[in-house]
């Protein structure tokens, strides 16, 4: 649906969203809606975008939103970036790997990179000639990030890399890849470093599967294999080995935060597409949406979407203030993105046997949320972390 889902619902409206951030959204829901949704169902089909997609978002100024303009960014904030996102969901074009591109990937080089690393390769994730991925997960080590086992060590001006990585978002088209390894395997999570690895001319680098996923299909999720790769000790981020775990946690909360940010625009559109659907669908003579029980489920779902609207604007502003804690970061992750799935799941109900047809927006929407409370650290790991602020 071309209009906003907030809008239409009537969703509350942050102090944040100035004019440039409402200006941002509507050129990125135009642009997802008139470039990517008509092929969209092709790159669910093959599983992958294309690398033309890429190109002409950065064309579009919608990479690297928020990093500074010297390096070919916007100059803009996280409240840029949660437009974009917002964009991609509403549009109901989720797949698309922009979200940890910009968010996730590009911030750790701005924080943490030198300035001929940023100069190097800020300026090409802005226009898509770098797609980027982080490889945290392995086989045997998924939110548990201080069981990695992937290894680099050095030798002379290299790291030698060896390792299996797996769950990748952006895994097949990623040509930039912000690998965790341990450069030091005695000294548990400060023998974690984070090192970038250039696939292009990386010899013993290998991709796996394109994972065969439940949803997010046109994502392409990758296992990545290090094989003696060499990379040189300028691609550790850091001016030493060992900061790769507080770099993490540093940066893991804006991770959640965009979550719970593509859950909440999941939910609204979920129920703008529910809320048309039972006004044409009749059953015994009547609209769907004059039976009081579904008057009563959407008035709820639409009571609690508003409350986690509320929730992930302030998280934001928040954010943008620089006082998101680990704690408020996870309950938005977390929260939300179980939201998501109750809100799915109900308004794929009340579709009745068509919501679970794949003509229907409601069943890639109930497919695609599923992930959402598992990958950024399981929904349970973010109730230990909050605990831990009891």
């Amino acid at each position: 649906m071309a209009s906003n889902p907030a809008d239409i619902l009537g969703m509350p409206k942050p102090s944040w969203a100035t004019e440039d951030v409402v200006m941002l959204q509507e050129m990125a829901t135009r642009f997802m809606t008139d470039e990517i949704l008509p092929k969209y169902e092709d790159f669910e089909k093959a599983e992958i975008f294309d690398r033309e997609s890429w190109e002409k978002a950065g064309a579009n100024g919608l990479l690297c939103a928020s990093m500074p303009e010297e390096y070919g960014g916007a100059g803009g904030t996280y409240a840029h970036e949660t437009a974009i996102l917002e964009a991609i969901s509403h549009v109901g074009v989720d797949g698309f790997g922009i979200p940890l591109h910009n968010s996730i990937v590009a911030p750790y080089i701005a924080h943490y990179g030198s300035e001929e690393q940023k100069q190097r390769w800020l300026p090409k994730l802005a226009t898509g000639e770098l797609i980027g991925a982080i490889a945290m997960t392995e086989p045997g080590a998924g939110s548990d990030l201080q069981g990695v086992k992937t290894s680099a060590k050095k030798d002379g001006n290299h790291y030698v890399l060896n390792g299996s990585k797996t769950f990748i978002t952006n895994g097949q088209l990623a040509n930039l890849i912000i690998v965790v390894t341990k450069t030091d395997p005695t000294a548990g999570a400060k023998g974690t470093s984070l090192i970038i690895v250039e696939t292009d001319d990386a010899d013993g680098f290998e991709r796996g599967r394109n994972l065969d996923k439940i949803g997010l299909k046109s994502n392409d999720t990758s296992e990545l294999f290090f094989n003696d790769v060499r990379v040189p000790t300028a691609n550790l981020l850091g001016h030493e080995e060992g900061l790769g775990f507080v770099q993490l946690m540093q940066q893991l909360p804006q991770e959640r935060l965009q979550i719970g940010g593509s859950a909440i625009a999941m939910c609204e559109r979920a129920l703008a597409v529910t809320i048309d659907y039972v006004k044409d669908r009749k059953a015994f003579g009547k609209a769907v949406i004059e039976f009081q029980n579904t008057q009563f489920t959407l008035a709820e779902l639409k009571t609690e979407a508003t409350v986690g609207r509320t929730f992930y604007n302030f998280c934001v502003g928040e954010h943008l203030e620089g006082r998101l804690t680990p704690e408020l970061a996870s309950m938005a992750k977390y929260w939300l993105s179980d939201l998501q799935g109750k809100i799915t799941d109900a308004c794929l109900q009340l579709h009745g046997g068509y919501g679970y047809m794949n003509e229907y927006p409601i069943a890639r929407m109930f497919r695609d949320a599923r992930v959402q409370r598992i990958y950024g650290g399981t929904n349970e790991i973010m109730k230990l972390l909050i605990a831990r602020s009891l």
